[in-house]
């Protein structure tokens, strides 16, 4: 551009406020982490208010990693969100059939009618759509069918607090605002993919963080701080180390796996099921940290016997955190070379790995559905509460050793990632069986060829999201330079 034109400065992936968000929403899940705790199972109130929080962070990183966020509405709208969903996981000990369950749907109204407000204001701008297939006119669509599904949604939650609280039809009225907020990823428009990536990195990497500080919590009335036993040393030690070895299990996917081998950038079915394990991912890590302060408090309170809630919090909740990092995996496609020699390698450590995740599962499984008089070799291992974690953080170290399998292939194969990338073409995986969706893939190109957002010239609104994709789907994209001036 010329001396005149406007700086393009990126916009960080993740910004203050959405960084506040992440803090209420993780402290929202920890409040439902305090019911697990309290009632040492996940019951249907427990998960559906788990799944409400969890779709109210959903939409506003939705609208942030689409639209610009910087303007003071949106900063308002955020610190509304933020109101609405703390006050609302106070009430995450309720039942369906109390204040405390109306209360909750009077928060999901709520953020369903600031996204009415939001997406109306984006149709508002680009009411004059444009021509099929243009950026106005996806952003137009999308801005109708998100404030119409958000209508609903109100009206859902409405006739919800209307009810009566001992009515049998409220558990329904969760169940369909839910089904409700369920989106196909890239209905209309794309969004920030590397940005929407980080996001999700962000908001689990802070929920461990603050199952730690929970468990450091629960420790501080019997921790003896002057003079701390060898055995208090280890497990808090212990505690933490699980909690980073799970860290190392969760790869950032952002730029370790190419776009276009990306499940959200690959097949709508592989994004939607890429979705349902983060979701998974986030309400086990939740079970897993209610199930470590059980433990914590039932070791430093010097307890005879490990409770069975703990022990099946912990380990069931072990378990499904393993299984989710390994099922959101394996959406991705992997590429092996053409070379059947070199091929075979690259499926044995595949497999290998499958194999070991599979082991770890299972038997972490039957450890949390083991019976308090069991006898046998599973049995042992939980004798006390620093067995049990020493046994799931060697469990968690060998997955991690098995999970750089593939790449301790590539390296004795390989000079650098970028011979790696010219003889792995061949695809590999769960959704190779399935097509790959033309205007994702490229989409996925573009993204390789250009990240910088270009979106400030066009329109204050819009965010670094949907024009840096030069070459995509979008006809008014790929000829941005020609209709710049427009």
């Amino acid at each position: 551009g010329g001396a005149g034109a406007p700086m393009l400065v990126p916009r960080a992936p993740v910004s203050l406020s959405d960084l506040f968000l992440d803090i209420v929403t993780v402290t929202a899940f920890t409040r439902v982490g305090s019911a697990i705790q309290d009632r040492g199972t996940i019951d249907l109130p427990i998960l559906a208010y788990f799944c409400i929080f969890w779709q109210i962070w959903s939409k506003e990183a939705s609208y942030s990693t689409r639209f610009d966020t910087t303007d003071i509405s949106s900063h308002l709208e955020t610190l509304l969100a933020c109101f609405a969903l703390l006050g609302g996981s106070l009430s995450a000990y309720s039942d369906f059939y109390s204040d405390g369950c109306t209360r909750i749907m009077g928060v999901a109204m709520f953020i369903a009618f600031l996204h009415v407000a939001l997406h109306a204001r984006v149709w508002y701008w680009f009411q004059a759509g444009g021509e099929s297939g243009s950026v106005n006119n996806s952003v137009k669509q999308y801005a109708v069918y998100i404030s119409v599904m958000n209508s609903l949604e109100v009206i859902n939650w409405a006739v919800g607090m209307s009810l009566p609280n001992e009515s049998k039809w409220r558990p329904w009225i969760f169940l369909f605002g839910i089904l409700l907020n369920l989106r196909l990823p890239r209905g209309f428009m794309p969004n920030d993919f590397h940005a929407a990536c980080s996001k999700r990195g962000v908001l689990f990497i802070l929920l461990l963080g603050f199952n730690l500080q929970s468990i450091v919590g629960v420790a501080s009335p019997y921790f003896n701080y002057w003079d701390p036993s060898w055995d208090q040393y280890a497990f808090l030690f212990l505690s933490c180390f699980l909690l980073f070895m799970i860290k190392l299990l969760y790869v950032d996917d952002t730029y370790s796996i190419a776009p276009q081998d990306h499940a959200l950038l690959y097949n709508r079915a592989a994004g939607f099921c890429f979705h349902l394990g983060n979701f998974s991912l986030l309400l086990f890590t939740t079970v897993l940290g209610s199930g470590l302060n059980l433990l914590t408090h039932s070791f430093l309170a010097a307890a005879v016997a490990l409770p069975t809630d703990a022990k099946n919090l912990v380990c069931g909740g072990f378990s499904a955190v393993v299984f989710s990092i390994a099922f959101i995996k394996s959406m991705h496609i992997r590429r092996v070379p053409n070379n059947p020699k070199h091929e075979r390698m690259f499926l044995v450590a595949y497999f290998t790995q499958i194999a070991g995740v599979m082991a770890v599962v299972i038997i972490t499984a039957q450890m949390c559905l083991l019976g308090d008089e069991a006898n046998g070799f599973l049995a042992l291992l939980m004798r006390n509460e620093i067995e049990m974690l020493a046994v799931l953080v060697f469990f968690a170290l060998v997955l991690i050793l098995m999970s750089w399998l593939d790449e301790a292939v590539e390296l004795n194969l390989y000079s650098d990632a970028t011979e790696a990338s010219e003889y792995r073409v061949q695809p590999f995986g769960l959704w190779t069986c399935c097509k790959h969706e033309e205007p994702l893939q490229l989409e996925a190109l573009a993204l390789e060829r250009n990240r910088a957002s270009m979106l400030a010239q066009r329109s204050p609104l819009l965010g670094s999201s949907v024009m840096s994709f030069s070459g995509s789907m979008y006809n008014s994209i790929a000829n941005l330079a020609a209709t710049e001036e427009v």
